[in-house]
């Protein structure tokens, strides 16, 4: 079919050639163009109509006027087209009706030399232009219907990509629940969406279980706002201000999911574990973890941020944990550089102290002398420094402690497993964005992480 028309261009443009002017031969005639007054019909005919008078200009192309007879040959050519397609019809017509028939007709007409061979060569004309006209339009329709296929694999690719996150797609799914949200079932999804749903934000680019998935997938697997875009066939301006405005919703609706206990309650569970050693009176083992950030272009921050345990830019947060296992605290960010005691000391954390409490915290947590203005008292382990060896009561009491605050390390990684976002290294806008009661992004996110891990069955085992 190629070479078909590549032959048809060629001979084309030679006869074009040879119709224009002798002053233009030899000349570039790459800006040559020639306008419709140059063919009867006022435009150019189809490559494959090669018998048209306009498949090559005919008027005006030497100097010459306009002929009648020139004008005159558009309308004959209609009329010989119209002429052999009515033989073509009746020939047709007369093959249907019978062989015998169609042999009386065609010796009828073959009795005339005259009207015989114009009547062939008409035929003959008409069959190589239905033929070129046939090949055409069979490329034309394989083309079509590849066009047809591919368009109906992107229709099913689109269909299926935004089906990928409905709701639908989750029910009875655990396994698919757990890997892009954190949350160990559907019920406690379903749960989680219907408490948020009154005030999740109406967009039109997707509703509001997807704005839920987009943000717990941005916070569980800590990919980039562009994958979410894609994922979700929105802008990634979008898709960054979906994750900002579900997280503020979350930020409020879920801060009464991390609570401090009353102290009856805690003496109810308490686990053996702890009964054993501290009795009733521990409240809460605390303790600080750090998560990395972009390097600061100021001075001052970038001096702030700057941790010397993990050299590296950091903020810091103060975390609690009941003796049951569940966040009672989450302090906002701090800069990595502050110290562990006086973040403790001045995060608000002491007001949730009363007196006759038992704090279990780490040897860098020196705030003996603060907890015992409120009556409360304070478990670390005892210190080297100074000593050959650790007093045989100084060395069991540790035990005790390190035995029992294991689980505050166990609950901050299952923090930093479940929602990677607070384990890779945080954009530094997620620090400059306070809103109105002075939270920045970095604050809310650490308090979802942790309110969502309450969420989920307690990972210290007391049996």
């Amino acid at each position: 079919m190629l070479e078909v028309l590549g032959k048809l261009s060629e001979e084309r443009r030679r006869l074009w050639l040879a119709k224009l002017n002798k002053d233009l031969r030899g000349k570039n005639l790459d800006n040559v163009r020639i306008c419709s007054a140059h063919f009867l019909s006022g435009k150019r005919s189809d490559l494959y109509q090669k018998d048209d008078p306009d498949w090559v200009p005919s008027v005006g192309m030497t100097g010459q006027q306009r002929s009648p007879e020139k004008a005159g040959t558009s309308s004959r050519y209609s009329r010989r087209g119209n002429r052999t397609q009515q033989r073509l019809r009746e020939a047709a017509a007369d093959a249907a009706a019978g062989a015998g028939v169609a042999a009386e007709t065609d010796d009828s007409k073959t009795d005339d030399p005259t009207t015989s061979g114009y009547i062939s060569s008409n035929l003959c004309s008409t069959e190589t232009q239905s033929e070129l006209t046939g090949d055409l339009i069979e490329a034309m329709t394989s083309e079509l219907q590849n066009l047809r296929t591919e368009n109906i694999q992107l229709c099913s690719d689109v269909a299926h990509l935004s089906t990928t996150y409905d709701q639908s797609a989750f029910v009875d799914n655990d396994e698919k629940v757990l890997f892009f949200t954190g949350l160990p079932t559907y019920q406690i999804l379903l749960v989680l969406f219907t408490f948020l749903s009154p005030h999740l934000p109406v967009k039109n680019s997707l509703d509001k279980f997807k704005q839920l998935m987009l943000t717990l997938m941005r916070l569980r697997l800590n990919v980039s706002t562009t994958f979410l875009s894609y994922a979700f066939n929105i802008s990634i301006a979008t898709a960054s201000r979906i994750v900002t405005d579900v997280i503020d919703v979350m930020f409020i609706r879920m801060k009464p999911l991390i609570i401090w206990p009353e102290r009856e309650h805690l003496q109810k569970t308490m686990p053996m574990q702890f009964r054993k050693h501290f009795g009733k009176k521990c409240a809460v083992i605390i303790d600080c973890f750090e998560v990395f950030i972009e390097r600061p272009s100021n001075l001052i921050a970038r001096a702030e941020t700057w941790s010397s345990y993990k050299h590296h830019n950091t903020v810091k947060f103060l975390i609690g944990i009941t003796p049951q296992g569940t966040v009672s605290y989450i302090s906002n960010a701090w800069g990595g550089r502050v110290s562990d005691k006086y973040l403790t000391e001045n995060c608000g954390f002491l007001d949730n102290i009363v007196p006759g409490d038992l704090v279990l915290a780490d040897r860098g947590f020196n705030i003996l002398a603060t907890l015992g203005c409120i009556l409360a008292h304070v478990k670390i382990p005892a210190f080297t420094r100074g000593k050959s060896q650790l007093a045989p009561v100084d060395l069991e009491t540790t035990r005790k402690i390190a035995h029992v605050r294991i689980h505050v390390e166990c609950v901050i990684g299952s923090v930093r497993q479940k929602y990677t976002i607070l384990g890779g290294i945080l954009p530094i806008d997620f620090l400059m964005c306070k809103d109105s009661d002075g939270y920045c992004t970095i604050d809310k996110i650490g308090l979802v992480c942790c309110a969502l891990v309450n969420l989920c069955p307690s990972i210290v085992d007391f049996d």
